[in-house]
C-alpha cells in the first residue's frame, strides 16, 4: 500500500544530509571537518562517473558493494547493496537507514563516508522514477480514482517514491477519514493487485533494469 510522500524526504534529511564526516584516517587523523556526506557523495558520482564501458561499470558496482558492506558493518546491517543501471544511476533502499538510531547513523557518517564518496553513493538522492515504475503507478491511481478516490493524481518521474514501497499518498489524496476511511479501504483493497504491481516495480531489482 501505498506511503505519505513526506515521510521519505523528511526522514532522508534528519537522517544523513547536512552532516559532516570524520576522516577515515588511522588514530593520528585530525578531526577537522570536511564536506558533508551528500558533498562528498556529489565528488564521488563525478569521479565514478568518468569510468567507460563494462570495466567502469564493474569498478562503480564493486565501489558501491564496499560502501553497503561498510554501512552493514557499522550498525544498519539490513542495508541492502544499491543497485546499478546499465545508464550509470544508483538506487537504494533508505528505510533501513531511516530507522537506525543516532548511534549508528555517526558511526557510519564516520567509517563510510570516504567509501560512499569513492562509489558516489547518496542515500538521500533517490534519481526520478523510472518509465516502468510511473507506468505502473499511473495504472494504480487510475484505478483508485475509478473506485472511490478522485483526487488521486497520476505520478510523474518527479514524484516522491519510496524503493519497495512504490509512491505515497499526498494529504490531500487521501479522504478526511484518513486511511481508515471506508471509500479509502474500499479503493485500495479492489485496486489490490495493481497497487502490488507498482510495488513490485518499486523494488530494487526492477529499478536496476530500468536504466
Amino acid at each position: 500500500m501505498r506511503k505519505p510522500a513526506l515521510a521519505l524526504a523528511a526522514a532522508a534529511v534528519a537522517a544523513v544530509a547536512a552532516v559532516t564526516v570524520a576522516g577515515c584516517g588511522g588514530s593520528g587523523a585530525s578531526g577537522a571537518a570536511v564536506p558533508s556526506l551528500a558533498a562528498q557523495a556529489g565528488q564521488g558520482q563525478g569521479q565514478a562517473g568518468q569510468g567507460q564501458g563494462q570495466a567502469g561499470q564493474a569498478d562503480r558496482a564493486s565501489a558501491l558493494h564496499a560502501a553497503a558492506e561498510c554501512i552493514r558493518q557499522h550498525g544498519i546491517p539490513r542495508y541492502a547493496d544499491p543497485v546499478l543501471t546499465p545508464g550509470g544511476q544508483v538506487y537504494s533502499d533508505l528505510r533501513p537507514i531511516q530507522d537506525a538510531g543516532d548511534a549508528a547513523i555517526a558511526a557510519v557518517q564516520q567509517a563510510c563516508g570516504t567509501l560512499m564518496a569513492r562509489a558516489g553513493l547518496d542515500p538521500q538522492n533517490e534519481p526520478p522514477a523510472p518509465p516502468q515504475l510511473v507506468q505502473a503507478g499511473v495504472r494504480s491511481s487510475e484505478c483508485l480514482r475509478a473506485h472511490g478516490l478522485p483526487n488521486v493524481k497520476d505520478p510523474t518521474a518527479q514524484t516522491p517514491y519510496t524503493p519497495g514501497h512504490g509512491f505515497g499518498f499526498t494529504r490531500d489524496e487521501i479522504p478526511a477519514g484518513g486511511k481508515a476511511d471506508p471509500a479509502f479501504q474500499q479503493a485500495t483493497h479492489a485496486c489490490r493487485a495493481i497497487l502490488d504491481a507498482e510495488i513490485r516495480a518499486s523494488t530494487l531489482a526492477s529499478l536496476g533494469n530500468d536504466g
